[in-house]
């Protein structure tokens, strides 16, 4: 696994030094030479290398990377260039095209949210290729949960984007009164039209950080 190496490595630190990470790690190690998982090794932590933990203002939470090939590449709901958009993403482009009016894109890479402060996190860090949540609990969920915990612990004014029961079922850990929580239904075609259309999580979001001087997101992404 790529290492952490910017301002998340001190908060994150005594993670590794726990049994469950130490067995976390030889798990992900021994999957990787087994057969093919997603993203790259390289990209597993791009999370953190993208936004670093005193830049955060967004978190958004995922659940499991994407789990076919050119897809995942460590920023939850985000594709790489040339891949099809996937249709969840498909749906929070709609929602911003309703909240704000942007274009819809032509590819679904969401870089440019990572490096204005939107923590993309998913729960569960890898995945077997064609098996969705095959990674779930080997320890992943433990240290997303440290890291909901540390931007739970920024002083200063966040968002906090929880879609869907998974990323609901966090919401017991997050009482920062500087933050802002906000939930709704999942994006996927199965949920999206029972709450998450009509939202206004990105507006909401950006209303809320601008109303305590901290420079709102640029949601929309350019074609490429």
């Amino acid at each position: 696994m790529g290492a952490i190496d910017n301002d998340w490595l001190p908060v994150l630190q005594p993670e590794f030094g726990k049994p469950y990470y130490r067995d976390l790690f030889v798990t992900v190690g021994n999957e990787y030479k087994k057969g093919v998982v997603y993203p790259p090794k390289q990209d597993i932590f791009n999370a953190f290398h993208f936004t670093s933990y005193k830049d955060v203002k967004v978190l958004i939470l995922g659940q499991d990377p994407y789990h076919g090939p050119g897809q995942a590449h460590g920023l939850c709901f985000s594709v790489l260039p040339g891949a099809d958009i996937p249709p969840s993403l498909k749906n929070i482009y709609k929602e911003l095209s309703d909240e704000y009016g942007y274009k819809i894109p032509n590819n679904g890479y969401l870089k440019k949210w990572a490096d204005q402060g939107v923590l993309m996190l998913n729960t569960i860090l890898t995945v077997r290729a064609h098996s969705p949540m095959s990674h779930k609990g080997i320890g992943w969920e433990t240290f997303t949960d440290a890291v909901i915990k540390a931007v739970n612990d920024i002083p200063g004014p966040v968002v906090i984007m929880l879609w869907g029961r998974p990323a609901g079922e966090k919401r017991g850990m997050l009482d920062n009164p500087d933050h802002l929580v906000l939930t709704s239904p999942h994006p996927s075609p199965l949920s999206a039209s029972r709450g998450f259309f009509g939202c206004g999580h990105f507006k909401k979001a950006n209303d809320f950080l601008t109303a305590r001087g901290v420079s709102p997101i640029d949601w929309q992404i350019e074609d490429i």
